[in-house]
């Protein structure tokens, strides 16, 4: 699936626009952090962005504000997501600030699941969140 050009400008823009929320899961995520898994920040995908997105396990994960409480947007797009045989992980901004290590334990259950169909490097042990580079 290749982006439209204006599908990648716009990502570009949102990732220099990131929210306080979706920085800190990204520093959390990004350079195989979590467990030596790829993920990929304001990525296309079809039509849509999502947030993160690891392609080997299809999986999406979307830090969501007020704005999408209840969105029927969220919802087509999610039913669009699912039909291409992603899983959609949604997390409220305020739970990804407040408790990041829970965040990542849902993240880590999920990528759990389907382990047989894509390679984890390894999935256990993991470095504790508070432990990582420059957090000394």
């Amino acid at each position: 699936m290749v982006a439209a050009p204006h599908q990648t400008q716009f990502a570009r823009i949102l990732r220099k626009n990131m929210t306080d929320a979706e920085q800190l899961l990204w520093r959390h995520l990004r350079a195989h952090r979590l467990c030596g898994q790829k993920f990929r920040r304001q990525q296309p995908v079809g039509p849509y962005i999502v947030d993160f997105v690891h392609f080997g396990a299809r999986l999406v994960i979307e830090a969501d504000g007020g704005q999408h409480n209840g969105n029927p947007d969220d919802a087509a797009r999610d039913a669009w997501l699912r039909n291409r045989g992603f899983t959609v992980l949604r997390f409220w901004n305020d739970e990804i600030l407040l408790n990041v290590e829970v965040v990542l334990e849902v993240i880590l259950g999920e990528l759990a699941k389907g382990a047989a169909s894509f390679p984890l490097f390894p999935l256990s042990p993991c470095p504790s969140p508070s432990r990582e580079r420059g957090d000394r």
